[in-house]
């Protein structure tokens, strides 16, 4: 597996002592504004173990951070193939960080790494990211590392229950 090194930040496997923190990140309502619902610490465990694998068997994936000087655990970010039942195909970004770790630049500064990994490793055509429509913090991230927006991709989620979080956004950016 590999694993990336920014200026402050390493992106690498999940350990063991990575669950209680991702489960307390899963359980605060402010990180999951954008989802459907909280998730338990079982549903949390059950996650890293699927991450932990994903990253196992292809060597990338969705990322465990942490802060390279503290080796403090923030969350992750990476790459994975979209979902099968999502209105197109492709490899999309993605990012999820504790509230600590808002507003330091960590998920731009993430999310390059893993871009260009997907690039310059994976020699990806095109990466894509989805988000709610109105999680505005994830699309300014988005667009803070090149990603552009077609309206015309937008579209309903169909992972996610009727509701206001079911409309979506799609970001693109080609290599």
């Amino acid at each position: 597996m590999r694993e990336l090194r920014t200026e402050r930040l390493r992106l690498r496997q999940w350990r063991d002592t990575d669950l209680e923190p991702w489960a307390a990140m899963n359980a605060d309502p402010q990180v999951r504004e954008f989802f459907p619902e909280v998730l338990t610490a079982e549903r949390s465990a059950a996650s890293l173990a699927y991450f932990r694998a994903g990253l196992a068997e292809r060597g990338w994936g969705w990322w465990a951070v942490e802060v390279a000087a503290t080796g403090e655990f923030i969350g992750f970010t990476g790459l994975d193939p979209v979902d099968e039942e999502m209105p197109f195909d492709g490899v999309e970004i993605g990012w999820r960080l504790a509230r600590s770790a808002w507003g330091h630049g960590y998920a731009t500064e993430a999310a390059r790494a893993a871009l260009a990994y997907g690039f310059g490793t994976l020699d990806l055509p095109e990466i894509l990211a989805v988000t709610a429509a109105g999680n505005l913090r994830s699309q300014a991230v988005m667009e803070r590392i090149g990603m552009t927006r077609d309206p015309a991709d937008d579209f309903d989620d169909p992972t996610v229950p009727e509701g206001p979080l079911r409309a979506s956004v799609l970001y693109r950016i080609a290599r």
